[in-house]
Formats: structure tokens, sequence, C-alpha cells
């Protein structure tokens, strides 16, 4: 929209237009009206021939484009969608968009989602938002990041290993106690079943007692489970500032995500086989395509890593053949 429209959406009142053609009828010039109302001598004029043609004031049409009609198919495609992702309009913009190759506004998505009663007003979410900056390891397997949640769906205790670059749960369970061996067991099964491919090499954590020996004996020596395990598996521990949980931010979005979706999965293994392998993630948008956080784990793998897949796989065919 030009600067000189929305100028006249803004300024053309019922008020202003009667004062123009009173100001007309009382030979007032348009050039003086034009200045007085600040707007252009042109309008003035258009505003006065509609007034002598019609003999009833102009009102100023309404800019934009018109307002969208969904057809049923698009509705049951836009809640079929909603079912499989579990997502806002945004969202599901982009996602109809990658898979479909259809464009349907968010706004005509999230009034479906409001009928349906999948959705609600946020006047938050209408403010301008910051720009995001975000912070990731390049590569899949360079580093971890493990917390304790209290599920508020089930009551249990949530643990995961989740990769820093690709957002992909490496392990992960509920529990009925947060605990050292139960963090020591996920670190070990991450490492059983990825490292094969690439060996972890930082974990990131908070200060908890199952990750970090708060207290010390009377020596003055303390030592903890979990340090202990990862200093024998050459990983190095990074824990997060305290009073900061934005270091440990990617795993207290997924617990967002597990507090949102969890109740629609029978078990905790069919939430995370939809959250790695079928919802897609926000954060790992690129610029032609979205990706699921296994996708993103396979194509941020070092070069080296690929290789090496490829030539293994390339073997056991050969083998396979043979």
């Amino acid at each position: 929209m030009s600067k000189g429209r929305k100028n006249k959406v803004l300024k053309l009142t019922p008020a202003k237009i009667k004062y123009i053609i009173r100001a007309k009828t009382n030979n007032v010039s348009s050039k003086i009206i034009a200045a007085e109302m600040k707007v252009s001598v042109r309008t003035v004029n258009r505003i006065w021939s509609y007034w002598m043609k019609n003999k009833k004031p102009w009102g100023p049409k309404k800019f934009g484009r018109p307002k969208k009609i969904l057809s049923e198919s698009d509705t049951c495609l836009i809640l079929e969608i909603y079912k499989e992702q579990n997502c806002g309009a945004r969202r599901l913009e982009k996602i109809i968009g990658h898979k479909y190759g259809r464009h349907i506004p968010h706004n005509a998505i999230h009034q479906v989602l409001l009928e349906n009663g999948l959705a609600s007003e946020n006047k938050r979410k209408k403010k301008r938002r910051k720009p995001w900056i975000r912070y990731e390891r390049k590569h899949s397997l360079t580093a971890v990041h493990l917390d304790w949640h209290t599920s508020r769906f089930n009551g249990k205790e949530i643990c995961a290993v989740l990769d820093d670059s690709s957002r992909l749960i490496l392990s992960g369970g509920e529990f009925p106690a947060a605990t050292a061996e139960a963090s020591i067991d996920l670190v070990r099964t991450a490492l059983k079943d990825y490292g094969d491919i690439l060996m972890i090499r930082e974990v990131i954590t908070d200060h908890g007692t199952q990750f970090f020996a708060n207290k010390t004996d009377k020596n003055g020596d303390s030592e903890c489970a979990f340090e202990k395990f990862l200093e024998e598996n050459n990983i190095k521990h990074i824990m997060a500032r305290i009073k900061h949980p934005q270091t440990n931010g990617k795993i207290e979005k997924w617990y967002h995500t597990y507090e949102k979706s969890r109740k629609l999965f029978d078990d905790f293994d069919k939430f995370v086989n939809w959250y790695n392998s079928i919802r897609y993630h926000e954060s790992l948008d690129e610029k032609h395509y979205l990706q699921t956080p296994e996708d993103a784990f396979w194509a941020r793998l070092p070069e080296g890593c690929k290789l090496k897949l490829f030539l293994s796989r390339m073997e056991n065919d050969l083998n396979a053949t043979s």
C-alpha cells in the first residue's frame, strides 16, 4: 500500500468528508480545503464530484485483500495437519505449504482453530517480536543437554538426553524418582546407540544433585557418580550458570512440548518417536524445506561420519548379497 493511500484511509473520516462538501458548497477553493484537511487537491475534487453526481457523501473504500473463504477440503486439511503436528496457525501455514504446496493464510487457519476449540486469543502474541538469536552446535553429537522435570501430566520425573544441534532425543524416560543412576543410564544408552557414529563430547546440565556434588565430605572432598562416569568416558561436563535456565533452554523447551503433547500418546516411546521423526521442529527450518530432529541429526553429522556410515552400509549390502 502506498503512503498516499494509507494516509487517505487514516485522515478521511465521515466528519471531514461532510466538511469538504459543506466548504465546496460555500465556494471555498479546493486548494484551501486540501491544506486545512491535509489531503490532496485531487481528493477534495473527487469527493465533490461524487457528491454532485450521487447526492450522497463519498465513503472511502476499504483497502487490503478480501477475506479468504476456506473450502471444506481446506478446513479438513488444517484439522488433519493440526492433529499430526499439534502446533499453532503460523507453523501450520508453513507446514501445509511445505508438504502440499498450498498457501492458506495463518489468520484463516487460526480462525478454523478457534472455531474448533483448538486455539485461543493471546494479545501478547499480537505484538511485534524481537529478532531471535539462536545458539547451537554446528554438528550432531558435539554436545547434549540433560535435565530433570516433574511431569504435570502423570507426576513422574522426566529426564532426556537432547542433542544440542539437531534437538533429537537420544534417550529418555519417565521415572519414579530423579537419581544420578538414572541420569548415567540415559547417557550410557545414548553412547551405546550412537557411539559407533561419534562419541558425545560435552554434556550440559544444571547444578542438580543428580549431576553435581553440591556438598563436600568431612575431608573437604566431593564426588558425584554422574561426574565420575563422564570423566571415565572422556566427556566434558558443562554446568549452567546458577539461576540461568537459558543455558539449558533447548531441553526446557522440549519439556514444554512434552507437557503440551504427551497426553496424545499411549506411552513415552510413542511420544518421543513423534517428536523425533514426525513433528517438524521450527528451530530447524531451512530456507526451502522443513526438518524433523531426525532429519537434522543425520544432515548435521560431520562429513567424516557421513562417509563412515556410507562405507559401512555399502559393506553390509555387499555381505548380504554375497
